[in-house]
């Protein structure tokens, strides 16, 4: 087992700061910088997008509601 450095409950609290560092200066940095449609955000974004068609797919035309259609009935009626 390796021997604790600073303490047990920092000693992973410091590798998780490291690496999510160490992910940002690699995002960041003009030479290793990744297209921006390859950054983590975009990716994210596009896998959540992706998701919600396929779940939309997944709902009968008839069983779907248009909320957008909903709020603007309900602040007539008030």
């Amino acid at each position: 087992m390796a021997p604790v450095l600073l303490s047990k409950t920092l000693d992973p609290l410091v590798g998780i700061f490291t690496g999510v560092f160490a992910y940002y200066l690699y995002e960041n940095n003009p030479r290793t910088a990744p297209p921006q449609e390859e950054r983590l955000l975009s990716l994210v974004r596009w896998k959540l997008a992706k998701r919600n068609e396929e779940a939309e797919a997944l709902i009968p035309k008839e069983e779907q509601v248009d909320w957008q259609v909903l709020v603007r009935e309900a602040s007539k009626k008030q």
